[in-house]
């Protein structure tokens, strides 16, 4: 399998285009007030990183586990580059374990908290809190994540059944990645 290094430079030159997506532009600091309850940072934590991830989602046809012979599109993982609200390359996001990475080597995993919808066709916004970050950077003292601003990204409208098991389509995404830390 390619390192999440060069298959982020590969997404970068193939989804350029996306980079100037609704959000990517934007340089006013984020602001939770117009988010659902269940995805905003607890009270007492400040914005020390304001990411746009573009990049793909791998999704996999498999049979329903409590349902045989029903299948489902299922989530395999994610790989994107983080860029920073002037465009430029700050890490890396990939999985699983979902892993957010800085060019200076420091990364963060974390647990889902709670997930709310987003806009029709786009994945939905997400809270996760952080485990300790490996490594001394940009990552260091990470409490949350926050995915806002979701384009894209959801499972392949294609047919899966027992013919096209185990075949993987993938789907393009972005999405702002807002990272939290004890204020």
């Amino acid at each position: 399998m390619k390192s999440p290094l060069i298959l982020s430079a590969a997404i970068a030159v193939l989804m350029s285009a996306c980079a100037n997506g609704p959000m990517s532009n934007n340089t006013a600091p984020f602001s939770q007030a117009n988010l659902p309850d269940a995805v905003k940072v607890p009270a007492g934590h400040k914005v020390s990183m304001e990411t746009v991830g573009v990049g793909r989602i791998t999704y996999e046809c498999r049979e329903k586990a409590a349902m045989a012979g029903s299948y489902e599109w299922v989530f395999v993982g994610p790989v994107a580059v983080l860029n920073n609200r002037a465009g430029k390359m700050v890490g890396n996001y990939y999985g699983p374990p979902a892993t957010w990475e800085s060019v200076d080597g420091s990364k963060v995993t974390g647990a889902q908290v709670a997930v709310a919808p987003a806009t029709a066709g786009a994945i939905p916004l997400q809270l996760v809190k952080a485990n300790p970050a490996m490594g001394s950077g940009a990552m260091t003292g990470t409490a949350y994540i926050q995915r806002v601003a979701t384009v894209g990204g959801v499972a392949p409208n294609l047919p899966c059944d027992a013919g096209t098991k185990g075949k993987q389509e993938i789907v393009n995404y972005q999405a702002d990645y807002i990272f939290w830390t004890a204020g």
